[in-house]
């Protein structure tokens, strides 16, 4: 067994003790974004103002949340080269977007497996007094490392009054047996405007 082989090996292995940690008792914890909790990543983008920057998680991992053309991708990993390398690091909400700076962590015992993170998606077809698009909130179920780190399920903030639950619910009961790029994001609970926006292309 050559040297990737046993990588592989060992990681569908941590995947598998994972998804057998389903017995233990979930619990959720709380980490920041806000740039000031954060260390960034460079100077901010002369052509759009773009930013990218590293925060603390849970466990040893750390959140990579770029920003450009006023769109954002957040993905998890042990450093930022292996965050940047995973394929939530590929996903790209079509309108203008971004995250909340507030992230919940759920872990089975002191294992994080899934993230859960509101965002704001812009309307283009609501606009405020100003003309600006209002924005449309949704929770973004993400699942975590040692298996590859990607959307899980979505829950449309306005439409669901009990979003929170239906995300903890995702995040408990899909993201340990969810495989990227395989298996599609399930929309969780009434489908509404925010969902309809994220995932047009």
């Amino acid at each position: 067994m050559d040297h990737i082989t046993r990588i592989t090996m060992a990681i569908l292995m941590a995947c598998i003790g994972l998804n057998g940690a389903n017995a233990q008792s979930v619990v959720s914890s709380y980490t920041s974004t806000a740039p000031k909790d954060c260390r960034q990543i460079g100077k901010p983008s002369d052509l759009d103002g773009g930013t990218t920057r590293v925060c603390p998680g849970k466990d040893g991992l750390v959140v990579l949340i770029a920003e450009d053309d006023l769109r954002e991708i957040v993905s998890v990993g042990r450093n930022r080269k292996q965050a940047a390398e995973q394929p939530a690091a590929d996903v790209w909400f079509a309108p203008f977007n971004s995250s909340e700076s507030t992230v919940e962590w759920r872990s089975a015992g002191d294992k994080p497996f899934a993230i859960i993170q509101r965002w704001h998606i812009a309307d283009n077809a609501d606009p405020d007094k100003q003309g600006r698009p209002k924005t449309k909130a949704m929770l973004v179920v993400t699942r975590l490392p040692p298996c590859p780190v990607c959307h899980v399920a979505y829950v449309d903030a306005i439409a669901n009054p009990n979003a929170n639950e239906l995300a903890r619910k995702a995040a408990d009961d899909l993201a340990r047996g969810f495989t990227c790029g395989k298996d599609e994001v399930k929309i969780v609970g009434t489908r509404g405007r925010a969902v309809e926006l994220a995932t047009m292309r």
